[in-house]
Parts: C-alpha cells; structure tokens; sequence
C-alpha cells in the first residue's frame, strides 16, 4: 500500500463530486504518481492487455482489488469506467508492524484503536476526531468492508484524520494476534461483556475495538481477544451509537491515565 502523502490526484474524467477516478489508463497513472488508493473496485471477469498491465501494477504495489458486478461500477458513474474505479485518499495509510516498534523505541505506551468494519463515512469521521483528541495514538482498518477515507470522513473529523494515523490491515484477526504477541491488551467492546469499562486497565498498552453499525465486534475477533467490556446502560434503550460509545470509552482511557500521573 503506497504511504505516501499528496494531494488528491485530479485527472481530466475525474467525477468532480466524488474522491475517485476511473479508466484503466487513468488509474494506472494514479498508482505510479504515489497517489494513495483508499479502495479499487474492479469488474468482475474483466480482461485484456492493459487490465494485465494494472494488474500487475496493484500487485507490485501491495493494493488489492475489490472484484465486483458491473452494475456496482455503474452506480459510481455513468461514464465509461472501462471496468475499473478507484477512490483516492488525501490521508498516507500505515502498517501497525512498522508502526508499533517506533511507539515503543520513543517510550510510549500505546493507545490504539481497531474498528471492525465501520462502514459508515460519519461515523468514523466522528470517531478519528475524538481518538486525536483522546490522544489515541493510531486508527486500525481493515483493507476491505471499511467506510472510505474521503472528503465527507475528513470533514466529519474537522480534519482530525490528517494528525491520526491511519493503519489499513488486511486480516483483523492477524493484527490481534500481532498485537498481543507484542504485549498489547486487547479489549472488545460488546454488549455481550460482564466487565463494564471501569474494570479495564488503558494505562497499558492496549487496543479499544469497536465493531460494526450493526453486527458489533465480529466473532473471530471477539474470540481473540483478552477481555470483553461494555458500558453500563440503565436507560430502556439498550445500545448507543458506535461513535458515542466509543468516545466514552476513549475517554474513561484518558481518566484513568490522568489519575496516573497527578
């Protein structure tokens, strides 16, 4: 995945609205410029020279395709896409392996958050202002299933997103395990927990999980995970929207570590 930052990529078919390109041509441009690709979506079935080429291209740059129906294409434009979109991101993406050693080496104790397929754009704009704002140090991601890092995320946040980073990771369950296996507590927060979030200790390393609208945490992350917390709820209504939730949460982190240090 190119980590690289710039400024969005503008090609003459680029929808003006929308933070994507599209053309086989135009999109290749795009990865050899360094732009950062936030998604790709591919048609399903499609072949020929040039796609070869791209092809070819995304694999040298670590970027993996989504393969999808045409009809899905024709809904981001109704301009010849020649079976390829790309949506293009203002924000460099990380990996957490590379990332979590220089924590460590500067004498940090990790603050981390993962959020297990947050599809919506909102919400995660609203939950990367207060991770900056708690002092979360970096965003986990999956690479595929996740809302966008576009223009509507960035202004959510109030352009929080551009001081956070953001690590896109192809397999949740891997990072989890890389995490712990490098002394990362790992909560989930579900309402399915005992422990409420008072019980959790965030002056150690750790990762907050949050999961999706409506699924929640998936299984196979909550089955790797070292503790399951929630928040308590004394109201009729049984759940809080992931991006308040979290932001309690984040910030019990942020009492917990003040009464640490005074």
């Amino acid at each position: 995945m190119n980590n690289r930052k710039n400024t969005p990529y503008r090609h003459p078919e680029k929808d003006k609205k929308e933070d994507f390109i599209f053309g086989l041509r135009p999109v290749m441009e795009a990865v050899e410029a360094g732009k950062t690709i936030d998604k790709i979506f591919v048609q399903n079935g499609l072949q020929g020279n040039i796609y070869t080429e791209l092809k070819a291209l995304l694999s040298r740059h670590g970027i993996k395709p989504n393969y999808v129906p045409v009809e899905k294409l024709n809904r981001f434009t109704r301009k010849n896409h020649q079976g390829v979109v790309a949506f293009i991101s203002e924000v460099p993406f990380y990996k957490i392996e590379d990332l979590l050693p220089q924590l460590f080496e500067k004498g940090k104790t990790p603050f981390l958050l993962m959020l297990d397929h947050l599809t919506d754009v909102r919400n995660f704009g609203a939950i990367c202002r207060t991770a900056e704002c708690t002092g979360v140090d970096a965003v986990i991601v999956p690479e595929k299933g996740s809302a966008s890092v576009n223009s509507d995320a960035i202004k959510t946040s109030a352009g929080a997103i551009y001081n956070i980073k953001i690590c896109k990771e192809k397999n949740l369950v891997h990072t989890v395990d890389f995490l712990q296996q490098s002394g990362v507590m790992v909560y989930s927060a579900t309402e399915k927990a005992e422990k409420l979030i008072y019980d959790a200790d965030f002056r150690v390393p750790c990762v907050l999980v949050m999961g999706n609208e409506e699924k929640g945490v998936s299984k196979e992350v909550l089955h790797h995970c070292d503790e399951k917390i929630k928040l308590p709820i004394s109201g009729k209504t049984q759940s809080l929207n992931v991006s308040v939730a979290c932001g309690a949460i984040l910030y019990e982190g942020v009492r917990q570590k003040q009464n640490q240090s005074s």
